[in-house]
C-alpha cells in the first residue's frame, strides 16, 4: 500500500534544480529515523516526536491520520487536476523516502504515465535503497537527488551509506546528483573524509551542500560556514530557498 502524506505546488528549494516550478508528492514511510537531526514536531496526542525536519512523513505510529492510503495510479494523477499548472511541470518525489515504494505495481504505474505526459521527474532519495532499472525501465528516464545521510543524522554506517546502490543509481538514472544536509559543528569535525566516502562510488557525480535545519534561524545560522566549506572543497552550495522564504517546511 502507497502512502500519500501531502502534496504542493510551489518552487524547488534545494539542488541542481533550485527556483523550478515543481508540483510535490510527498509520500510517508521511511527505512530511517535520522534522530540526529533533532528536529522536534508535536504529534496530534501532544507527544513530542524527535527525527529529521520532515518527521511527520517517517512516523505513521503518531501522524497516520496525514497518511492516505493509495490503491491506483489514477488517484495520484488527478491530483494534477488540483493545480493549474504549466504543461510538463517538474515533479518531485520526495517523503520520507519514496524509494520504498520503487516495486509497487500502482507507483509504477504512476510514473509511467507522467513521463508519458513530458514531466521531469525527480527523486529525493537517501540513496540506501536499490532500484531495478531492468525489470522498471521506467526509471532510467527519472532524476535522482542523493541525499546520502551523514553521521549527524545518528544512523549506522552501513544503513546509510550502501555504496552499490550509489553507484547503480548514477549510472542507471536519466540524471543523478549528490545533496548533503551539513552543519556547522559537522564542518568542524573532518566532514572532508566522511565525504570523500562516499563520493567514492560515483566520483563523476555533482556534489551540492545544503545547511541543515529545520527553520529559517537554523539553515542560517549554517549557512556561512558551509559557504566557506564549498569554496575550500569546490562543491556546490545549495540554499533551502523554501525554508529562507516561509520558515516552515509543510506545504511550501
Amino acid at each position: 500500500m502507497i502512502y500519500l502524506v501531502e502534496h504542493f505546488y510551489s518552487i524547488q528549494g534545494e539542488g541542481k534544480y533550485v527556483g523550478t516550478p515543481s508540483l510535490f508528492f510527498r509520500f510517508g514511510g521511511c527505512n530511517m529515523k535520522c534522530e540526529g537531526f533533532g528536529c522536534l514536531e508535536k504529534a496530534p496526542n501532544g507527544d513530542a516526536v524527535l527525527g529529521c525536519d520532515t518527521v511527520y512523513a517517517v512516523n505513521k505510529e503518531h501522524f497516520s491520520q496525514n497518511w492516505i492510503a493509495i490503491e491506483h495510479e489514477q488517484e495520484l494523477l488527478s491530483i494534477l487536476d488540483q493545480y493549474e499548472l504549466p504543461e510538463g511541470v517538474d515533479i518531485v518525489l520526495t517523503g520520507g523516502e519514496p524509494l520504498i515504494y520503487a516495486n509497487d505495481a500502482v507507483f509504477v504505474a504512476f510514473l509511467e504515465k507522467l513521463i508519458a505526459k513530458n514531466h521531469r521527474i525527480t527523486f529525493e532519495t537517501n540513496g540506501s535503497l536499490n532500484v531495478d532499472f531492468e525489470k522498471y525501465t521506467v526509471y532510467r528516464e527519472c532524476f535522482f537527488a542523493l541525499s546520502v545521510k551523514l553521521s549527524n543524522s545518528n544512523e549506522p554506517l552501513s544503513k546509510r551509506i550502501r555504496g552499490d546502490v550509489i553507484f547503480n543509481i548514477a549510472q542507471n538514472a536519466k540524471d543523478a546528483f549528490f545533496k548533503f544536509s551539513i552543519d556547522a559543528e559537522s564542518i568542524n569535525l573532518g566532514l572532508e573524509e566522511e565525504l570523500s566516502n562516499i563520493l567514492m562510488h560515483s566520483p563523476k557525480t555533482r556534489v551540492y551542500c545544503m545547511p541543515l535545519g529545520g527553520n529559517k534561524e537554523e539553515v542560517e545560522a549554517n549557512t556561512e560556514p558551509l559557504i566557506d566549506f564549498c569554496k575550500a572543497q569546490g562543491y556546490n552550495f545549495s540554499d533551502r530557498l523554501h525554508i529562507r522564504i516561509w520558515d516552515i517546511n509543510k506545504g511550501v
